[in-house]
């Protein structure tokens, strides 16, 4: 029989296979008949009456790209991409040649964004997107691929006179106030040409069909890669009431007054998205419904427990040692005892705090009862953590949250608040879908309820490593880095997954 752990690594591998970019568009794009060709995504017909222009930006893109043109072949026109500095470099080295574009490809590559922040080379492909759009006719069609990591940074336009300094410039400040992403995304897009359905309304009146890879939590349209296509659900007037509640309205640049008092503050009648059609393609409850169908297929009893987790990553480990201690009390009679009510009633309270999305508690342990006994459980979840920096280790939110997991089973069986524990095999398994994990080669990390004493017996202690965020250098020195899950990189993003395995002993 497999391990516990090649069963995590499979289910793994195969929830990133349904996201990957080539995958993903070749089961979601054709392009058909001669005559009149038709462009088809998912089912939906676009018909091509005259060109066939492509654009994209992000860090999934130019997988997507590749995979793109291959499927339209002489029909595609001409194409723009936006990707980070240094990915045809790093996919070569890795040897992965069919996420990058023939040698006489008709898509032109822009790399820019060092280290995620808008620079003068991202402001030239937005430029070239721009011109792009302005030029189609009511004939064309634009295909627009977005891949939500990066997507944002790859595409600064700000609207004239301001310049990319002085946007970034006031991000900053913004930043620095203790201003939250949110905030930050619709200073952004205010100030910008091309965000908040800036694209769709240039390229106008073109066809505007866009394929999306979402990183973001619920997939909001208007939030991935800051909704160059679609509608933004934010006016000047939310921008002005954040620059006022972190007191810059009085130090903002001449050029960023200009435009604000320029912009109609009274809502215009709502611009028309008719031309526009936003697609997801990919996204993190795609990735988990392939797993769990996976994991059925290898005999387990499969739930997802949300794709929408999120919050402080130590509340998070709690939330899932808990959810394994309660599973592993069904695996013995004492699930229906004051034990099992006490874990219910704490994971409901923690759930209630966590506020995460889509996750009806009740339900899922309702769901969890009906299983049956002795049957194998895998519980599948997925979204992104936050990590507090407290010190000045090297690790990744994943890695960390496996080691909080592992701590939290270690400490369960000390105080003996969990005996069943001892009568079921445990993994835990945390993965950053792009394979990497903060600044680290590794992808995350798996952990099993033995983790922390084996430890231990290594002179490692692991509450040190955790205090100093410094997960990764934990798992490399223990067990020469077996618990480290390492994927390289994959093209793709769509969050975290994880996934935890239970079979009685």
């Amino acid at each position: 029989t497999m391990s516990l752990r090649e069963h995590a690594l499979s289910l793994f591998r195969g929830a990133l296979g349904t996201v990957r970019p080539a995958p993903m568009l070749k089961s979601a794009l054709k392009l058909q008949g001669d005559g009149c060709p038709q462009l088809l995504v998912r089912g939906q017909a676009f018909p091509v009456k005259r060109d066939l222009y492509l654009v994209g930006f992000g860090k999934a893109v130019l997988g997507m790209a590749a995979a793109a043109e291959e499927i339209l072949g002489d029909h595609l026109t001409r194409g723009i991409i936006n990707v980070p500095l240094g990915i045809q470099e790093s996919l070569q080295r890795a040897g992965m040649q069919e996420m990058l574009l023939k040698p006489h490809s008709k898509i032109q590559v822009i790399e820019g964004a060092k280290n995620n922040l808008p620079d003068a080379e991202a402001l030239k492909g937005a430029v070239a997107i721009q011109e792009l759009a302005e030029g189609l006719t009511a004939d064309d069609v634009l295909l627009v691929l977005i891949s939500g990591r990066g997507g944002s940074a790859l595409l600064p336009a700000p609207i004239p006179p301001i310049l990319l300094e002085e946007k970034e410039e006031l991000t900053k400040m913004l930043a620095s106030q203790g201003a939250a992403i949110q905030e930050l995304n619709i200073v952004r897009k205010t100030l910008s040409v091309l965000k908040g359905g800036g694209l769709a309304q240039l390229a106008h009146p073109a066809r505007v069909v866009s394929l999306i890879l979402s990183d973001v939590i619920g997939d909001p349209l208007d939030i991935i890669a800051s909704g160059p296509t679609a509608a933004s659900s934010h006016s000047v007037q939310d921008c002005l009431h954040i620059l006022s509640k972190y007191n810059l309205l009085h130090n903002l640049p001449k050029s960023v007054e200009m435009v604000l008092s320029s912009s109609p503050t009274k809502p215009t009648a709502p611009e028309n998205y008719s031309h526009v059609s936003n697609i997801i393609l990919g996204s993190n409850t795609l990735a988990l419904e392939e797993a769990r169908c996976q994991a059925e297929g290898l005999g387990y009893a499969a739930l997802v427990l949300s794709a929408a987790v999120h919050g402080e990553v130590s509340r998070v480990a709690t939330l899932y040692c808990q959810l394994i201690q309660l599973i592993c009390l069904g695996f013995t009679s004492l699930g229906a005892g004051p034990l099992g009510d006490e874990l219910r009633g704490n994971l409901l309270q923690l759930a209630a705090e966590l506020q995460i999305p889509g996750l009806h508690l009740d339900d899922f342990l309702q769901a969890l009862r009906g299983l049956g006994p002795n049957r194998p459980v895998c519980i599948l979840a997925g979204g992104e953590t936050t990590v507090q920096l407290q010190g000045t280790g090297k690790g990744g939110r994943n890695q960390e949250l496996a080691l909080r997991v592992g701590l939290g089973l270690h400490k369960a069986q000390a105080t003996g608040a969990s005996s069943p524990q001892g009568r079921c095999e445990i993994l835990f398994l945390s993965g950053g879908t792009d394979g990497q994990d903060g600044p680290t080669e590794a992808a995350g990390a798996f952990c099993s309820p033995g983790l922390v004493a084996e430890a231990l017996q290594e002179g490692l202690d692991v509450e040190a490593f955790l205090r100093n965020n410094d997960s990764y250098t934990f798992f490399s020195q223990f067990q020469g880095g077996h618990h480290l899950l390492v994927t390289g990189l994959t093209g793709t993003n769509v969050m975290d997954i994880q996934a935890i395995l239970i079979r009685a002993m």
